[in-house]
Protein backbone atom coordinates (compact mmCIF):
# COMPACT_ATOMS: atom_id res chain seq x y z
CA UNK A 1 0.00 0.00 0.00
CA UNK A 2 1.68 3.23 -1.28
CA UNK A 3 1.71 6.26 2.09
CA UNK A 4 -0.92 8.08 0.24
CA UNK A 5 -3.31 5.00 0.29
CA UNK A 6 -2.04 4.63 4.08
CA UNK A 7 -3.00 8.45 5.06
CA UNK A 8 -6.73 8.74 2.93
CA UNK A 9 -7.07 4.89 4.67
CA UNK A 10 -6.72 6.63 8.19
CA UNK A 11 -8.40 9.96 7.42
CA UNK A 12 -11.56 8.05 6.24
CA UNK A 13 -11.64 6.33 9.44
CA UNK A 14 -10.54 9.11 11.80
CA UNK A 15 -13.47 11.34 10.17
CA UNK A 16 -16.52 9.37 11.65
CA UNK A 17 -14.49 8.92 15.05
CA UNK A 18 -15.82 11.45 17.42
CA UNK A 19 -13.32 13.87 18.55
CA UNK A 20 -13.61 15.34 22.62
CA UNK A 21 -11.89 18.57 24.17
CA UNK A 22 -12.59 19.98 27.54
CA UNK A 23 -13.96 23.96 26.67
CA UNK A 24 -14.92 26.40 29.99
CA UNK A 25 -18.45 27.23 30.04
CA UNK A 26 -17.44 30.97 28.87
CA UNK A 27 -16.00 29.76 26.02
CA UNK A 28 -19.39 27.74 24.56
CA UNK A 29 -21.90 29.83 22.72
CA UNK A 30 -24.57 31.74 24.69
CA UNK A 31 -27.49 29.93 23.62
CA UNK A 32 -25.62 26.65 24.88
CA UNK A 33 -24.49 28.35 27.90
CA UNK A 34 -27.84 29.25 29.00
CA UNK A 35 -29.06 25.89 28.56
CA UNK A 36 -26.42 24.48 30.36
CA UNK A 37 -27.18 27.04 32.89
CA UNK A 38 -30.66 26.09 33.07
CA UNK A 39 -30.75 22.59 32.87
CA UNK A 40 -27.70 22.12 35.80
CA UNK A 41 -29.77 23.80 38.50
CA UNK A 42 -29.56 22.00 41.84
CA UNK A 43 -26.44 20.27 39.84
CA UNK A 44 -22.72 20.27 40.20
CA UNK A 45 -21.39 20.82 37.29
CA UNK A 46 -17.83 18.69 36.83
CA UNK A 47 -17.00 19.89 33.30
CA UNK A 48 -17.78 20.76 29.76
CA UNK A 49 -16.38 19.08 26.65
CA UNK A 50 -16.91 19.69 23.10
CA UNK A 51 -17.50 16.86 20.62
CA UNK A 52 -17.46 16.63 17.03
CA UNK A 53 -18.95 13.86 15.74
CA UNK A 54 -20.05 13.17 12.04
CA UNK A 55 -19.15 16.69 11.16
CA UNK A 56 -21.24 18.06 13.96
CA UNK A 57 -20.45 19.61 17.04
CA UNK A 58 -22.34 19.26 19.97
CA UNK A 59 -21.19 20.26 24.13
CA UNK A 60 -21.36 18.08 26.92
CA UNK A 61 -22.37 19.19 30.21
CA UNK A 62 -20.83 16.42 33.19
CA UNK A 63 -22.85 16.96 36.21
CA UNK A 64 -23.54 15.25 39.54
CA UNK A 65 -27.34 15.65 40.95
CA UNK A 66 -28.43 14.04 44.21
CA UNK A 67 -24.81 12.33 44.13
CA UNK A 68 -25.11 10.46 40.89
CA UNK A 69 -23.89 11.38 37.87
CA UNK A 70 -26.05 13.15 34.95
CA UNK A 71 -24.47 14.31 31.65
CA UNK A 72 -26.37 16.19 29.41
CA UNK A 73 -25.28 16.60 25.53
CA UNK A 74 -26.20 20.04 23.48
CA UNK A 75 -26.82 20.81 19.97
CA UNK A 76 -24.62 24.20 18.89
CA UNK A 77 -28.09 25.86 18.85
CA UNK A 78 -28.24 24.60 22.77
CA UNK A 79 -31.16 22.11 22.51
CA UNK A 80 -31.05 18.92 24.70
CA UNK A 81 -30.15 15.82 22.36
CA UNK A 82 -29.18 13.58 24.81
CA UNK A 83 -29.41 12.86 28.80
CA UNK A 84 -27.57 10.20 30.25
CA UNK A 85 -28.07 9.62 34.04
CA UNK A 86 -27.19 6.90 36.81
CA UNK A 87 -30.13 5.40 37.79
CA UNK A 88 -30.36 2.98 41.20
CA UNK A 89 -30.73 -0.60 40.63
CA UNK A 90 -34.42 -0.54 42.18
CA UNK A 91 -35.57 1.93 39.47
CA UNK A 92 -34.26 -0.56 36.73
CA UNK A 93 -37.15 -2.38 34.31
CA UNK A 94 -37.07 -5.41 35.51
CA UNK A 95 -36.07 -7.35 32.19
CA UNK A 96 -32.73 -5.29 32.44
CA UNK A 97 -31.76 -6.49 35.36
CA UNK A 98 -32.50 -9.59 34.28
CA UNK A 99 -30.94 -9.65 31.03
CA UNK A 100 -27.69 -8.60 32.97
CA UNK A 101 -28.08 -11.38 35.35
CA UNK A 102 -24.78 -13.58 35.16
CA UNK A 103 -22.85 -11.30 33.21
CA UNK A 104 -20.22 -9.46 35.86
CA UNK A 105 -20.20 -7.33 39.05
CA UNK A 106 -22.97 -4.31 38.10
CA UNK A 107 -20.36 -1.21 38.81
CA UNK A 108 -22.90 1.33 37.45
CA UNK A 109 -26.61 1.72 35.44
CA UNK A 110 -27.27 4.85 33.47
CA UNK A 111 -30.47 5.20 31.55
CA UNK A 112 -29.42 7.35 28.52
CA UNK A 113 -32.70 9.24 26.80
CA UNK A 114 -32.65 10.44 23.11
CA UNK A 115 -35.92 12.29 22.10
CA UNK A 116 -38.60 9.25 23.32
CA UNK A 117 -36.45 6.38 23.32
CA UNK A 118 -34.37 5.57 26.85
CA UNK A 119 -31.83 2.81 26.34
CA UNK A 120 -29.62 1.45 29.66
CA UNK A 121 -25.85 1.38 29.64
CA UNK A 122 -24.60 -1.29 32.26
CA UNK A 123 -21.00 -1.04 33.31
CA UNK A 124 -20.25 -4.40 34.17
CA UNK A 125 -16.95 -6.04 35.79
CA UNK A 126 -15.99 -9.26 35.12
CA UNK A 127 -12.16 -10.95 35.87
CA UNK A 128 -10.41 -7.86 36.85
CA UNK A 129 -11.87 -6.14 32.95
CA UNK A 130 -15.13 -3.72 32.69
CA UNK A 131 -17.60 -3.93 29.71
CA UNK A 132 -20.31 -1.32 28.43
CA UNK A 133 -23.57 -3.25 27.98
CA UNK A 134 -26.76 -1.35 26.31
CA UNK A 135 -30.04 -2.45 26.47
CA UNK A 136 -33.86 -1.34 26.15
CA UNK A 137 -36.06 -1.37 28.32
CA UNK A 138 -36.83 -5.18 27.25
CA UNK A 139 -33.12 -5.92 28.13
CA UNK A 140 -32.30 -6.57 24.44
CA UNK A 141 -29.28 -5.83 23.27
CA UNK A 142 -28.87 -2.17 21.49
CA UNK A 143 -26.21 -1.35 19.26
CA UNK A 144 -24.43 2.07 20.27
Amino acid sequence: MTNSLIAMLAFVLLAGTPSEKKVQLKDVPAAVRSAIEVETTNATLKGVSKETEHGQTFYEAETMRDGRTRDLLFDERGTLVEVEEEVSLDSAPAAVMSALEGKGRLVKLESVTKGAVVTYEAHVSRNGKTSEIALDGNGRPVKQ
